[in-house]
């Protein structure tokens, strides 16, 4: 499996300037090929190098030969994305996109080298030594991993290098039990082990940003939009550092519990079926539950835990002890047999019994296999 690291890099005055320049260069580069691609409607990365790779050696001479190669690969990565996200765009004239002078550079194999605790960086003056400042968690990546390509990066004038390492695969858990974990608004998580992981404070801060916007939106002035799109950016990564620290620590509780299966919620089209006012649509269109589920399930791969997505029809309104159909009350639970819980644990305890059957029904299935074999 395929891990990133971010590694700050501790380069002078001199080595800064360096990299700056081959961000320009290899901007310019990028440039060059976007049109070509985007004027014969083409994202594969040979083809690209076919049409392109002799112009830009033309216009960009000083980038050299296997970074106009890295330029190659780096726009035909963002049509690919592009199409993906937009398929109305093979139907249509393919967009010009842009790359910033600012922006990332892609780094392979034969353009950068680890040199104990320094890197060598191909730059168009010739190759510089740059020391790397590593913290704990990277050192533990860097120790067990095998590097691969990487994208160089700058924030706020200081340079990181954001490392892709090959980790060898964890073996997963053959026994051990199965937790479910239900999301939602009030609560982020519910986990079936009784942790609960409360959302308060992340929707009082997103309420916060949505009346900012809402503010800022009715002026529409030029130095609003840019604050805009700063505010905007900023609850973006806000939203994302909450969902790492609950994930990890989901997947921290289900080691603790020993578990060898995390049942989840199968959310697709989640958002088709969200019937509510606008205010509410709003709030529950921008949570991120898709991404905090994807930061769970590749923290469990390395924990060695198994990831079982389950159709979560009814999970909140069926008694997790009977099975019948209970009432709800906001987070108050309650069934005619007597039982009483809290709303998400319940809903939990539910998604955990669900992971259980498909988990068995896996089993089953590939007992068989191997019998017909």
């Amino acid at each position: 499996m395929k891990r990133t690291i971010s590694i700050k890099l501790g380069t002078s005055p001199e080595q800064g300037r360096r990299l700056s320049l081959l961000q320009r260069e290899f901007a310019r580069a990028c440039n060059v090929l976007v049109s070509l691609a985007a004027e014969n409607s083409c994202r594969n990365r040979v083809t690209l190098h076919h049409l392109g790779y002799y112009s830009v050696r033309d216009i960009v001479p000083d980038l050299g030969s296997q970074m106009a190669c890295n330029a190659v690969a780096a726009v035909a990565q963002s049509y690919k994305s592009l199409i993906a996200n937009n398929p109305k765009f093979k139907q249509t004239v393919w967009p010009v996109i842009s790359f910033k002078d600012s922006g990332s550079v892609h780094f392979d194999k034969r353009t950068y080298s680890i040199k104990g605790n320094a890197i060598s960086l191909f730059t168009p003056e010739g190759r510089i030594i740059v020391p790397m400042k590593p913290g704990e968690f990277q050192k533990g990546f860097l120790e067990r991993g095998i590097p691969k390509e990487a994208e160089l990066i700058c924030r706020k004038g200081k340079f990181f290098f954001n490392l892709v390492l090959e980790i060898p695969e964890v073996e997963q858990r053959d026994t051990g039990s199965i937790a479910g974990l239900d999301l939602g608004e009030n609560n982020i998580a519910a986990m079936s082990t009784g942790k609960l992981f409360g959302g308060g404070k992340l929707r009082h801060n997103r309420d916060k940003f949505l009346a900012l916007r809402g503010r800022l939106q009715r002026n529409g002035s030029q130095s609003v939009r840019q604050l805009l799109c700063k505010v905007s950016g900023g609850e973006a990564r806000h939203v994302t550092h909450v969902n790492h620290e609950v994930s990890k620590a989901i997947v921290a509780e289900a080691v603790r519990n020993e578990c060898s299966t995390i049942a989840m919620e199968d959310l697709t089209n989640i958002r088709n079926r969200i019937k509510a006012g606008k205010r509410m649509r709003s709030r529950l269109h921008r949570w991120a539950w898709a991404q905090l589920q994807t930061f769970v399930a590749y923290k469990s791969q390395s924990a060695g835990i198994r990831i079982e997505y389950v159709n979560p029809a009814y999970t909140s309104q069926t008694c997790s002890v009977c099975g019948s159909l209970g009432g709800r009350v906001k987070h108050r639970f309650s069934c005619t047999c007597g039982s009483l819980a809290h709303s998400d644990l319940n809903a939990s305890r539910n998604l955990a019994r669900l992971g259980a059957t498909a988990v068995a029904s896996t089993e089953i299935g590939r007992a068989s296999c191997r019998e017909r074999v």
